[in-house]
């Protein structure tokens, strides 16, 4: 295993032990306590986007997280859904970063055989796959957008579903095409299925991974797809939050310009760690870790936790 990947699993698997714990461990959750630092500090911050960083690409839901850390410990303005959508800035630029090739390839590859009129071209079938995809998710988005309801209970059952759907996508498909055999049809299905992640807990990530494991992609392939295909609602979602925030001045800059940075360097992180890892890995690891987050939101309501 590279160093770089063995730098962002110990990264990364340190801080995902702690998200596991938060919704138990955390004093509020026991107490229902008065909120700690209710109106926010840079720490805060930092560790929402580390949050935000961690969980926006692998598929555990980073809405989920980000709600159930700042529910715990009871920071109320961070924990603003305004704050927690405009710091998947930070993603975004990790993303693009990351898969700039890619992503200049597919459009000017996909632009240019359009014009050509090359519907057998492999930049054009993800282009226009992920053009497809992407207009399903934006209008139920759109329509969705002030109807949804963001429970801790409603989250892990969110959890435990989206858990058993990538268990049976792991166990019982035949994980053989690679990058080289992708259809338009593939953009068109993993892209209306990310419109599900509009519910909180389920994931980005995890239905365009999960649909992807369904098609019979490869686990790399259906990672490495999963990224290209959610890119352009993420980004245009990301876009409009920020904006507002800017223009509505609802947020301090300086907790937002933290969040962003932190959220992109904890973002570059899990994106390199992910694709290595299921290079020669599983996604079992990810099940279990999405039915113990699950476990840990039901204790805590047990235990008298008034979200």
């Amino acid at each position: 295993m590279r160093l770089k990947t063995k730098i962002s699993l110990i990264i990364l698997g340190t801080a995902i032990v702690g998200l596991t714990v938060i919704p138990v461990a955390a004093k509020p959750v026991i107490t229902n306590a008065v909120p700690v630092a209710a109106d926010g500090n840079i720490s805060q911050a930092f560790i929402l986007g580390l949050v935000q960083g961690i969980t926006e690409f692998l598929p555990i839901s980073s809405t989920a997280h980000l709600l159930i850390t700042t529910k715990a410990f009871g920071w109320q303005q961070l924990g603003q859904k305004d704050y927690a959508d405009a710091i998947q800035l930070g993603s975004v630029f990790a993303v693009f970063i990351y898969f700039w090739k890619d992503i200049t390839s597919v459009v000017t590859g996909g632009v240019s055989g359009m014009i050509r009129q090359d519907w057998q071209d492999l930049n054009v079938k993800i282009f226009a796959g992920i053009i497809i995809g992407t207009l399903p998710a934006l209008v139920i988005g759109y329509l969705l957008k002030d109807a949804l309801e963001y429970s801790p209970l409603l989250i892990a059952i969110a959890s435990i579903v989206m858990a058993t759907l990538l268990f049976v996508a792991e166990r019982f498909s035949v994980h053989e095409r690679g990058f080289d055999n992708l259809e338009i049809k593939d953009g068109l299905l993993v892209g209306i299925t990310q419109a599900f992640a509009l519910f909180p807990g389920v994931s980005r990530s995890g239905s365009t991974l999960t649909t992807g494991l369904f098609l019979g992609l490869d686990r790399a392939t259906a990672a490495r797809f999963s990224f290209l295909v959610g890119l352009p609602v993420l980004t245009i979602a990301t876009l409009f939050k920020t904006l507002k925030i800017f223009k509505e001045h609802t947020l301090p800059m300086p907790f937002l310009a933290v969040g962003i940075i932190s959220a992109f360097v904890f973002s570059y992180l899990s994106i390199s760690f992910l694709l290595d890892y299921l290079k020669t890995k599983d996604t079992m690891v990810f099940v279990w870790y999405r039915y113990a987050f699950a476990a840990s939101i039901l204790i805590a309501l047990g235990m008298g936790w008034k979200a």
